[in-house]
């Protein structure tokens, strides 16, 4: 059985970027921990749409609710866990690298600089608005998964296999380091 890979780093840091060029290169299936998520928000009334709908009035208001009732968390990783432990899959996820054994747990690290203006340039958004978008998003994320789960996000490196900044290289060049690396692990 192939080994499956998670993604995992603060908004905006590319990683759904990263997961799509490791399935292709490595033959494995690509989820989003973001798109089943929003599938469980349109289940609950909530119409999500496009990939900047995170930063969105909606958005964030499901970001809220998430923080009154974990149980949407808890179920979303329940499930990506389960995929994850079939193997053969890449998925990004803010958790599941703390949540599960085995496999490749990669976390691609930025500045929040560099994350604004990714979404920035993503989003179509002014850099004050991308900027507090990001920011509002990592703190509020910290928070939600010290709560739920007791982890550190952003801050506890210790449970990945490999650690890739970001910040001066481009979308391609971080897919070949990661692939390179990832090669080395399978």
């Amino acid at each position: 059985m192939t080994q499956s890979i998670v993604v995992s780093g603060p908004p905006a840091v590319g990683k759904t970027t990263v997961a799509k060029g490791l399935a292709s290169e490595f033959g494995m299936e690509h989820l989003s921990g973001g798109d089943v998520l929003k599938e469980m928000a349109a289940e609950e009334g909530y119409e999500p749409s496009g990939d900047d709908w995170w930063d969105t009035k909606q958005g964030m208001q499901f970001l809220a609710r998430r923080e009154e009732t974990p149980e949407f968390d808890k179920r979303l990783d329940e499930r990506l866990a389960k995929l994850f432990g079939r193997g053969g899959m890449v998925i990004t996820s803010y958790t599941l690298p703390w949540l599960v054994r085995g496999g490749i747990k990669i976390w691609l690290d930025g500045s929040h600089t560099s994350s604004t203006k990714r979404m920035q340039s993503r989003d179509n958004m002014t850099p004050e608005e991308a900027y507090a978008v990001t920011k509002k998003r990592y703190d509020r994320n910290r928070v939600l998964y010290k709560n739920l789960y007791g982890f550190d996000f952003g801050g506890d490196m210790s449970v990945f296999d490999l650690v890739i900044d970001t910040d001066d290289l481009g979308a391609q060049q971080v897919i070949s380091k990661a692939t390179e690396m990832v090669r080395g692990l399978l």
